[in-house]
């Protein structure tokens, strides 16, 4: 299989415009070839050709749409070639039993056949599975956690420890791209700081990249930041903080977080990802007060049918702004997808957007996530600009409308990167070259994903050719799969595994 892609502005290079040809996977030549000919030919008419963006936190796993909607048009569409997984603590892989009880909380998992275990073989699976995009993967921390402890609340043991341990270091051996943490979420909450380090100190020894969902992002959102520093500086490891948005309300003490981060020395790799939408992509059940999200939903879908815990629960809701609350999911419910909160009220006929939070919660048992429009745009613009952020989604790619699969979409799902490159132009945030950067090679560099994030010859052929507000075509590993709005029905993405011992420079 050969590409020909004629007339196109190679982001970073000067000289006007340039050919580049494509041969099977990867990149053979760049240059001006009037007289080449190839299996397929585009002209990219004079616009920008990068390489295909990444997208480093997305949730395509969590919801399973990884597995039934394999064209993740969503991303595509926007030039996205690759996709992280395994964020918050949750992951498809390793599962020790074969159970995936830690992502329950965002996908219905009795849809999917389970059968895998280790890393290496969900890597096999997917294989078999291919998608329209590469995807890695880190290991989720709550995943194999849970598996160990089951429901409980607790510390674990020397043994279970020791158990975590291995399990861990098999998985990155076999290719995982790091751990991640969720711990603004119940099972990980108290998780205490010396499991955190002993995990941190593999994931360094095989050169991943600990993610972390903090656990406060909004009031107490610096002494989180801090905790993730100290990680950072006493293990060496290269840290992610996740989606680290700064929630309205607790705006000066996310500023004073953000300079932290600001003022770290070169030598401490530790970054954030950020998303130009001013809408967050929650569980529903982080609306329930803190002390009442324990044990897994079983346990908090009972809490809430309690009548002696309930008024408590209802009492201890915040205040929430009803109309910026839109259910993006609702398995088994698709009739509620798209809904605000204050309409969801009005169906119920009750007067307290808490008591209509309450009666969603309950006919969804807890399951379905919602947008919820809880951040401030211009720290946003001022967290994008810093130079240790990356941009990214936090949301899957659902394409399918299929019962039960419905999912709301809004600028978080389909425009991350494009709402980027706009924001960053209109506010003068950084040069054009630069932005590209933040969406190609350093999200490469930073988890070592090999041969992608620069269009140079040699590299995998994941290229992205646009201008402002369009992409004319995106290649995957030189397969066109979207030309000018079109998905193509092609799957040409590959199961990305980080090699084991090697860091991209």
């Amino acid at each position: 299989m050969t590409l020909l892609i004629k007339n196109v502005q190679i982001v970073g290079k000067a000289g006007g415009v340039s050919d580049l040809f494509v041969s099977d996977n990867k990149i053979s030549a760049i240059g001006n070839f009037p007289n080449k000919n190839a299996a397929v030919v585009l002209d990219g008419q004079g616009a920008f050709l990068s390489s295909g963006f990444i997208d480093c936190d997305t949730a395509s796993d969590h919801y399973l749409t990884l597995f039934d909607s394999p064209g993740q048009e969503d991303f595509i569409r926007q030039g996205v070639t690759t996709i992280m997984g395994g964020m918050c603590g949750a992951s498809l892989a390793p599962l020790l039993y074969g159970s995936l009880e830690s992502i329950q909380k965002w996908g219905d998992t009795d849809r999917i056949n389970v059968n895998w275990h280790t890393m290496a073989e969900f890597f096999a699976v997917m294989d078999r599975r291919p998608a329209a995009v590469n995807f890695g993967t880190l290991v989720g921390h709550s995943t194999v956690r849970r598996a160990i402890v089951g429901e409980s609340l607790r510390d674990l043991t020397k043994n279970e420890l020791s158990v975590f341990a291995r399990t861990l270091e098999a998985a990155l051996q076999e290719g995982a791209f790091g751990l991640s943490t969720g711990l603004g979420y119940v099972h990980a909450r108290k998780t205490p700081y010396a499991e955190l380090r002993l995990l941190a100190e593999i994931v360094k020894k095989y050169r991943g990249v600990y993610a972390t969902h903090l656990r406060q992002d909004g009031a107490g959102v610096r002494a989180a930041v801090e905790e993730a520093i100290k990680l950072a500086k006493e293990t060496g490891v290269s840290t992610l903080i996740s989606h680290f948005g700064p929630v309205l309300g607790a705006e000066k003490e996310y500023e004073s977080a953000l300079a932290l981060i600001e003022e770290l020395p070169a030598d401490v790799d530790l970054h954030f990802d950020i998303s130009p939408s001013t809408s967050s992509l929650m569980p529903i059940y982080t609306f329930l007060p803190e002390w009442a999200q324990t044990g897994g939903l079983k346990v908090m879908a009972a809490n809430i049918q309690d009548e002696w815990l309930l008024p408590r629960i209802i009492k201890d809701i915040p205040p929430l702004d009803e109309r910026n609350f839109i259910i993006a999911q609702a398995p088994g419910n698709d009739i509620l997808v798209g809904r605000s909160l204050k309409e969801v009220r009005e169906m119920y006929e009750v007067k307290d957007s808490r008591d209509a939070l309450i009666r969603l919660m309950q006919a969804l048992q807890l399951k379905g996530s919602v947008l919820y429009k809880n951040l401030d745009a211009n720290l946003i613009a001022r967290a994008i600009e810093s130079k240790r952020s990356l941009i990214a989604s936090a949301a899957p790619s659902i394409t399918a409308e299929m019962p039960g699969k419905k999912h709301f979409k809004s600028a978080r799902t389909t425009a991350t990167f494009s709402s980027f490159l706009s924001l960053a132009e209109e506010r003068s945030l950084m040069s054009f070259e630069d932005a590209v950067r933040k969406i190609t090679l350093d999200p490469a560099k930073k988890f070592g994903i090999a041969g992608r994030g620069a269009v140079a010859e040699g590299n995998f052929a994941d290229l992205v050719c646009f201008r402002p507000g369009e992409i004319k075509f995106a290649v995957v590993n030189g397969r066109v799969v979207e030309k000018q709005g079109e998905f193509q029905s092609v799957l040409s993405g590959k199961t990305l595994r980080r090699p084991v011992g090697k860091k991209i420079s």
